[in-house]
């Protein structure tokens, strides 16, 4: 049993399922297009049946089943399956959508171009041949193979124990990076992998495609296995009624689109993707079209995703590079694949040569006879005439002009014809031809270099006729893995939390521009008189820190809050973040990249100030990090990302600024306490702190809806620890209330205000007057007698941004 097993694995592994590393052809194909080029079944032959091929094939080199041999070749037909089809077929030969090819009665096909330029010079004993199945025929065990098709075609089989699983590759770029091996050849074993991928960065598949992430690609050829991540390629079209429809226009290597189809259909009715209304197959002659409709109010970035996460629209390609060397099978790097490739070709031209070389040498024989007949026309044919017959003046033309047998036959079979003077020219016109070609060919076969040009300049000529534009992109940024985050709409929302802790994630689209004075729309579900504690806005992917009253920091995504509508009034933040009892949240940053701002810098309501490196908060624990130390009784109350060389302004309940540098605060560690940051009179708190920005505007507003904006050029900048200079008219303080907020804003923002009644106004900063640092402002939105404005947030044209729909990878 050992012996059997162990003879009929080697039988599948070398006879059957692995290609030879020098063709790339199983032998099965091998043995296709062999029995086709016998069969004079050339590329400007008229077609043959297909069943007439198999029969060829099977009689007389592959004895197994038909359909073995006939769907090989239908394969090597498929322009869907092969980067190169080798065969040109006639006929159903199967579809993209999983559909069987035609009966083999049916169909017809003939030798491709390319097939014709790996079968090229094979009868000038340019590759070994050996007995067929039973001893009546030869067949070749490998094909001359002017193209490099293992890498170019690819292949996939499954032996025993072992598999093969090689992706084809575009023609120009093989081309080239052969041509670099060629050009460094006696240095190759200095070349990288990462060179060689300069010339040939990935493979290319005939379904096109994107191919995600490089570092597979580099695995692959650095070790012969790799994982390759391909998506198909869609985009997003605005159809009717302003709804989206996503387009898929490929798909990748070897998926079944009818069963993608189906998947997404699938997907649809069990209600794990929801957004889709629609899904039909457009697809015609012209190219694939899926397109997948959506709901009114989707966002097709979103779907999209699921898309990749759920259905084979993402798929991964195993690397397998396995194929037979010397046949054993080995698993080969790229460079190693490519080098066997150039030795393969290296051995076909010197044996090429050798065998031109030989036959050149022997019309040379022939023609120097015929030279030495034509110098001695008249005694040749003298001594033909009287000899009594051919054998005799066959040898006494050796005798007297010291020719060989081959020489005197030669002569003896001239036509006469050949005696006249211009067919006397021609004769030694190709002698001085084949002498030059037997002195090309001494050279070349002298002068191994020589040889290896020769190998490029097939390839380049090949490469100008068959090669074309690569089909497959390559997304070098990409990642591969779909987090829970790119499955989520990137939109602009707004955060809210009350006083009693309640948040909601609610999207800035849901209110409404109004003008100054507005009364505002109701902004959420209040509950015993909750107020709104603060709005923070952001992008619904953001990563969001939320920092307590006690100096504590926690994290969380935006889209991980309740998607509510304005009048909701949300759910405990206790359900979301690990905070304790006692505990507040007091303010919150968006952090859209914790490789874009540098610090964070940080007051407390009685006024200290501290800076931290943003990239200590990168990575915090469910249960929280301390933020900042905390003297008794005091209070972190603001948290702003800061560049370094920022500028950052302190404002006070009872209307002081302080507009002071961010270097007058050395950096910290995250326990520190910090330094004073304002002097504070007797009573008063801090109520805001914003970094300056240029050209922007102080919008403050006061408890009683009193606002202004003023432009910060009128702050001028003092030293830490002093207490600043007015921003509001003391005097009216009493009718104005208490300054509860204080925004750094540009004239194209808009702000939204909230109430202690949960009302909200949004409007345009520009709507609002400008006025100096004295003035007390204007009111800016009318509140009943039991209300309050309690925060202000504010809204950048790029948190205003609505993404478009857009061609997506």
């Amino acid at each position: 049993m050992r012996t059997a097993y162990l003879d009929y694995a080697m039988s599948v592994i070398v006879a059957r399922a692995l290609p030879d590393a020098r063709d790339g052809l199983k032998p099965v194909h091998r043995r296709i297009l062999y029995g086709m080029l016998e069969l004079g079944n050339r590329s400007n032959a008229p077609y043959k049946k297909s069943a007439r091929i198999v029969g060829e094939v099977l009689g007389k080199y592959h004895p197994h089943g038909d359909s073995a041999v006939y769907d090989s070749m239908a394969r090597m037909a498929q322009d869907f399956s092969m980067r190169y089809p080798l065969i040109d077929g006639q006929g159903n030969f199967g579809s993209i959508d999983g559909d069987a090819p035609a009966a083999m009665r049916y169909t017809e096909a003939r030798l491709d171009p390319l097939a014709e330029e790996m079968l090229l010079d094979i009868e000038k004993n340019t590759v070994d041949f050996g007995d067929n199945f039973d001893g009546t025929l030869k067949e070749p065990f490998v094909l001359p193979s002017r193209l490099p098709n293992l890498l170019l075609n690819g292949s996939s089989g499954i032996a025993v124990g072992m598999a093969t699983n090689i992706p084809p590759h575009n023609l120009r770029e093989l081309s080239k990076a052969i041509s670099y091996l060629i050009d460094h050849y006696e240095t190759i074993d200095k070349i990288t992998p990462d060179t060689l991928m300069e010339f040939l960065p990935g493979p290319d598949f005939p379904t096109g495609g994107v191919i995600i992430g490089n570092e597979g690609i580099r695995q692959a050829y650095s070790t012969g296995r790799g994982r390759l991540v391909v998506r198909g390629l869609a985009h997003i079209e605005e159809i009717r009624g302003g709804r989206f429809a996503i387009v898929v226009t490929e798909i990748p290597y070897q998926i079944n689109k009818t069963s993608l189809i189906e998947r997404i259909a699938e997907l649809v009715r069990e209600g794990r993707i929801d957004s889709i209304t629609d899904l039909r197959d457009e697809s015609d002659r012209r190219g694939m079209s899926i397109v997948i409709e959506l709901k009114r109010g989707a966002e097709p970035r979103k779907v999209l995703n699921q898309l990749f996460k759920y259905t084979p629209l993402q798929s991964t390609f195993g690397v397998q590079l396995l194929a037979l060397v010397d046949g054993e099978p080995r698993t080969l790097s790229l460079k190693r694949a490519l080098q066997i490739y150039i030795e393969h070709r290296r051995s076909v031209i010197t044996r090429r040569s050798q065998f031109e070389l030989e036959k050149a040498r022997a019309r040379m024989h022939i023609l120097d006879g015929l030279l030495i007949a034509l110098a001695n026309l008249d005694e040749v044919i003298a001594t033909i005439r009287k000899s009594p017959d051919a054998d005799t003046a066959k040898t006494r033309l050796m005798t007297r002009f010291k020719l060989t047998e081959i020489q005197a036959q030669a002569i003896l079979d001239m036509q006469l014809r050949r005696l006249a003077a211009l067919e006397r020219e021609k004769i030694e016109k190709e002698a001085q031809e084949v002498k030059n070609l037997i002195s090309y060919l001494e050279d070349l076969l002298a002068n191994p270099k020589k040889i290896l040009k020769v190998v490029q300049d097939d390839l380049k000529q090949m490469s100008d006729k068959y090669g074309d534009e690569r089909r497959t992109r390559i997304a070098h940024d990409a990642s591969e893995k779909l987090e829970e985050e790119d499955l989520q709409a990137d939109v602009p929302v707004l955060i809210s939390i009350t006083q009693r802790g309640y948040v909601k994630r609610t999207q800035t689209s849901q209110y409404k521009t109004q003008a100054r004075g507005g009364r505002g729309v109701s902004g959420q579900g209040m509950k015993d008189e909750d107020e709104i504690a603060m709005l923070i806005p952001a992008r619904s992917v953001n990563t969001i820190l939320f920092f307590s009253d006690q100096g504590k920091v926690y994290s969380e995504k935006a889209y991980q809050f309740p998607d509510a509508n304005r009048t909701d009034k949300g759910i405990p933040i206790q359900n979301i973040l690990s905070i304790g009892a006692d505990e507040k949240i007091t303010t919150a940053v968006a952090v859209p990249d914790f490789d874009k701002a540098d610090y964070f810098t940080m007051a407390t309501v009685n006024g200290k100030i501290k800076r931290v490196v943003l990239s200590e908060f990168s990575s915090v624990r469910p249960s929280g990090l301390i933020a900042m130390g905390l003297d008794k009784g005091d209070q972190l109350g603001w948290v702003r990302q800061t560049s370094g060389n920022d500028e950052i302004i302190l404002v006070t309940k009872m209307g002081k600024a302080l507009r002071m540098k961010e270097t007058a605060v050395r950096a910290m560690g995250r326990p520190a306490s910090g330094v004073a940051g304002i002097s504070l009179a007797e009573g008063d708190k801090v109520t805001s702190m914003e970094v300056v920005e240029p050209d922007s505007f102080l919008l403050t507003l006061t408890e009683n809806g009193f606002g202004k904006r003023t432009a910060i050029k009128n702050y001028p900048t003092k030293g830490r620890a002093t207490s600043g200079v007015m921003t509001i008219d003391e005097k009216a303080l009493p009718k104005t209330g208490l300054l509860v907020s204080a925004r750094i804003v540009k004239e194209d923002d808009e702000i939204t205000i909230m109430t202690s009644g949960g009302v909200m106004l949004r409007l345009k900063v520009k709507d609002i007057a400008s006025q100096g640092r004295a003035s007390r402002g204007v009111h800016i939105i009318n509140l009943t007698k039991s209300q309050l404005a309690v925060s202000m947030a504010r809204l950048t044209q790029e948190d205003l941004a609505v993404g478009q729909p857009q061609k997506t990878k």
